[in-house]
């Protein structure tokens, strides 16, 4: 038996000997694809539509709200989250913005290909996001990153520049200054890939560590919903998502060496940019913010008093930022 078998088949043992009272749910997401235009509710505010579209044979799912032919923003979720990170910013915005929020495959509602039929990389979760954009069509969008986000997001505006309005980064990562202790036992796995440094990082998708993600950092835990860390347990705890994990994991080392190129493309083509970042952060800490400041001549900055998951605490504040920069600092631009 293979070392990376081995490796597998312990990290599924530790995470589920954490989830005893955690049923594994395996039931994919509908197949149905769905193409209706966003609707209006009574009072006339967007509603979010939740719709699937197959990219490249795999169902992606989405949540899509606010006029058409409004500005629109594109929204990528960190780990171990998917797109209900974004529900009440959507809400806050669909008004004026269209907005739209995929899941990745093995994320949220999309399907869950087995890994001997997809490559659970970041240059492949990438290519999937691409074919979801051009597949919806958007020419041209401001890009939300988040965590996982960015090093998706970021491949995806070194590709195709002319379409990226506008950056807004929130607690996502283009700087080696960013990757400091968290990462530790990460970089360990990066470096000698056993079966007992991968059960060390099976905490990170057990029910305690997801609630840390969430509530780690903020001033106020009792805002925090337990609806976050239980919707992401999920999909986390799907048959084979374990293993889809670690392979992410593993394969995060291979973003570092992009990191130049993002920079390269920061300094090149200027897009504006809003930085809202958690400051008490410990996964991504402010140390990784303030290097956007070096590439970027117009760069809205703010450090906000929370966690990794700023929306959660801070969604209204977050959301007014975006509205008066995409009203005034890329609308000036368009």
């Amino acid at each position: 038996m293979t070392n990376i078998s081995i490796t597998s088949k312990l990290l599924v043992a530790a995470t589920l000997a954490a989830l005893p009272l955690l049923t594994v749910i395996t039931t994919p997401v509908a197949a149905a694809e769905q193409t209706s235009a966003p609707v209006v509710d009574a009072s006339g505010v967007r509603q979010t539509q939740y719709r699937t579209v197959s990219v490249d044979g795999i169902d992606i799912a989405y949540r899509e709200a606010g006029p058409a032919n409004a500005p629109t923003i594109l929204l990528l979720h960190g780990f171990p989250t998917s797109s209900h990170m974004f529900r009440n910013l959507v809400a806050s915005l669909s008004d004026r913005f269209h907005l739209v929020a995929p899941d990745y495959p093995g994320f949220g509602n999309s399907a869950q290909p087995g890994m001997d039929e997809f490559e659970y990389t970041f240059d492949n979760l990438a290519n999937v996001m691409e074919g979801f954009v051009d597949k919806l069509g958007l020419q041209r969008y401001s890009l939300y990153v988040m965590d996982y986000g960015a090093p998706i997001g970021f491949r995806l505006a070194v590709r195709n520049p002319e379409r990226v309005e506008s950056l807004i980064v929130q607690n996502g990562n283009a700087y080696t200054e960013g990757l400091r202790e968290f990462w530790d036992p990460i970089r360990k796995y990066w470096k000698e890939r056993t079966p007992e440094n991968a059960a060390a990082l099976a905490g990170f998708i057990s029910p305690q560590g997801v609630k840390w993600q969430y509530t780690h950092g903020v001033r106020n835990e009792s805002v925090i919903s337990p609806d976050n860390w239980n919707v992401d347990l999920r999909h986390l705890t799907r048959a084979g998502n374990p293993e889809i994990q670690l392979a992410l994991f593993y394969d995060y080392q291979n973003n570092v060496p992009h990191y130049p190129a993002w920079q390269a493309y920061f300094r090149e083509h200027q897009p504006p940019t809003l930085i809202v970042w958690g400051k008490n952060d410990y996964i991504f800490p402010a140390e990784g913010a303030f290097p956007y400041k070096r590439d970027l001549e117009n760069v809205d900055f703010h450090l906000l008093d929370t966690g990794h998951f700023a929306l959660e605490e801070d969604n209204d504040q977050i959301a007014s930022l975006i509205r008066r920069f995409l009203n005034t600092d890329v609308a000036s631009n368009r």
